[in-house]
């Protein structure tokens, strides 16, 4: 079995051996389902389509995702078990793989089981399932980006509090840089250049992409690229514990 594989199994067991991951599960699909009908206003759109669901999925994850990585490495830390797992005969790089992965699966999971809304406009209409499926592949990349900043987060600190309210904090950054409100703040003191610069690292950005069906392998390397640079970062932070340690 790869090294990566076994915490990956560890991990995602966990996950479903605490109340936490249920609420987490619980909370998900009824807020989705709530911005998706009432606040999204699906029946009065008369379209058979799931721009309403997919719409609120940032602002959903920017809160809810911090709740499923704050965990990751805070509670090792505070716990010592830390330690232990450095003691395995494990290579660090497929012990922070295991781990993320195992997180990503969990959101999976948990975005596989909004499919009675699928059934739903599909009941009512006949959608181009083309773009529902580019939406489900976009959030999924996006929720593991959201993850992957949560990973580095929670490896700097162990209060798992901190490192929910580190995790917002940053994972809000990447959401609004991209919204007008944020660039018209630029304007007039930054080149048009680097107005573009900041709008391209907006999660936004690329997710409306996807959801117009214009997904392009800029977008996915871009959710690709957030997700390796973070788990570096968390690489980089947890090497240096254990050096410190």
């Amino acid at each position: 079995m790869p090294a990566w594989k076994a915490i990956f199994n560890r991990e995602l067991a966990a996950y479903f051996t605490t109340p936490v991951a249920y609420v987490f599960m619980i909370i998900f699909l009824m807020l989705v389902g709530t911005f998706t009908f009432y606040i999204g206003q699906f029946f009065n759109t008369e379209q058979a389509d799931l721009i309403a669901f997919f719409t609120y999925h940032p602002w959903l994850y920017l809160f809810l995702v911090p709740a499923i990585s704050m965990r990751l490495w805070s509670e090792d830390r505070r716990s010592g078990t830390i330690e232990l797992l450095m003691t395995l005969p494990l290579p660090l790089p497929a012990i922070i793989l295991g781990k993320f992965l195992a997180a990503w699966a969990f959101a999976g999971i948990t975005l596989a089981l909004t499919f009675p809304i699928w059934l739903t406009v599909n009941y009512l209409g006949t959608p181009d399932q083309g773009p529902i499926l580019l939406g489900y592949l976009g959030s999924f990349l996006m929720v593991g980006a959201y993850l992957a900043i949560g990973s580095a987060m929670s490896a700097l600190t162990k209060n798992q509090v901190i490192a929910f309210v580190l995790t917002a904090a940053v994972c809000f950054v990447f959401t609004v840089m991209g919204l007008p409100m944020v660039l018209d703040a630029f304007t007039g003191w930054l080149p048009q250049g680097l107005l573009g610069l900041l709008a391209s690292f907006s999660f936004l950005s690329h997710f409306s992409d996807i959801l117009k069906g214009l997904i392009s392998i800029s977008d996915v390397l871009y959710f690709l690229s957030l997700i390796i640079f973070w788990l570096f970062i968390t690489y980089v932070a947890i090497q240096a514990k254990r050096e410190e340690g």
